[in-house]
């Protein structure tokens, strides 16, 4: 069943769990996501980026995953994840998604809480939660996202842009990438815990792939209701394609498609078990 975001996230605040948002951008990967939060019984968020927009239908692809989510029985939310237009926004607010993410992060302070709160007010007005960031997140290997600048979230600084922008969710950088790391993660756990006693709605943690066990366990434990996963699980999928075009090269691609789905599958159940067994 297609739920508010908002409602997922709550409650994994509320009993300290997280919720996987996974990237969707085909329908091998919304099938898989939909398919392991049905067998698991679990929440799973589906993130559709902005930066797909371009090789998917957004209008087809939300009416396809709705119909889809309305079989199942455990709750989905679909959520587009950092959108940098208006129109984008307004966009999948029409076409049903249940959460927008306006990214400012790239504008100075002030400018990030007059933009978002903007953004705030017309997903509010359409019954539709929103996500925002502060601080940015650096760019790692094998990612698709656009470079960011790495700077960690001031918890002052938190506090006052989730007040004055009245956003419900918030994404924090506290040392994750985007991508895989090409040095050894130095995620700053402290800085977490502050933002968390300053902050009053769920928070969300970028850069999920490659990010060790324990130290995701860990952040779970300090407040962090969603963690996105993307370029672990595309990682995982292409390997499995190159083998399989080295191995079976006359293999048809409805095979191969139906095979690279399962691999997809397996990898985002691990990630949904671990997030709600902490």
């Amino acid at each position: 069943m297609l739920v508010d975001t908002t409602s997922i996230l709550q409650d994994a605040q509320k009993n300290r769990y997280a919720v996987a948002a996974f990237s969707v951008y085909s329908l091998e990967t919304a099938q898989a996501a939909i398919n392991v939060a049905n067998r698991e019984k679990n929440p799973v968020i589906l993130a559709v980026g902005e930066r797909y927009f371009s090789s998917v239908d957004v209008e087809g692809f939300a009416s396809f995953i709705q119909t889809v989510a309305q079989k199942t029985t455990a709750p989905i939310a679909l959520h587009l994840d950092h959108a940098y237009q208006k129109q984008s926004i307004l966009r999948a607010i029409r076409s049903g998604f249940t959460s927008v993410m306006y990214d400012g992060s790239s504008f100075s302070f002030e400018e990030n809480v007059r933009l978002t709160k903007d953004m705030a007010e017309i997903a509010h007005l359409a019954g539709v939660s929103i996500e925002a960031e502060i601080g940015s997140l650096a760019k790692g290997a094998f990612s698709d996202e656009e470079e960011g600048n790495g700077i960690l979230t001031d918890p002052r600084l938190a506090e006052e842009f989730v007040n004055e922008t009245n956003v419900d969710f918030l994404a924090a950088a506290i040392g994750t990438v985007h991508g895989m790391y090409v040095t050894k993660p130095k995620i700053d756990l402290k800085r977490l815990e502050q933002i968390r006693e300053r902050v009053h709605v769920p928070l969300v943690l970028h850069g999920g792939s490659d990010t060790p066990d324990e130290i995701l366990k860990q952040v779970i434990e300090r407040g962090i209701c969603k963690i996105n996963v993307n370029t672990e699980i595309s990682m995982e999928a292409v390997s499995f394609l190159t083998r399989q075009l080295n191995d079976k090269p006359g293999l048809h691609l409805s095979v191969i498609m139906e095979e690279m789905q399962e691999v997809i599958e397996n990898s985002m159940t691990r990630f949904v078990r671990l997030f709600s067994n902490i």
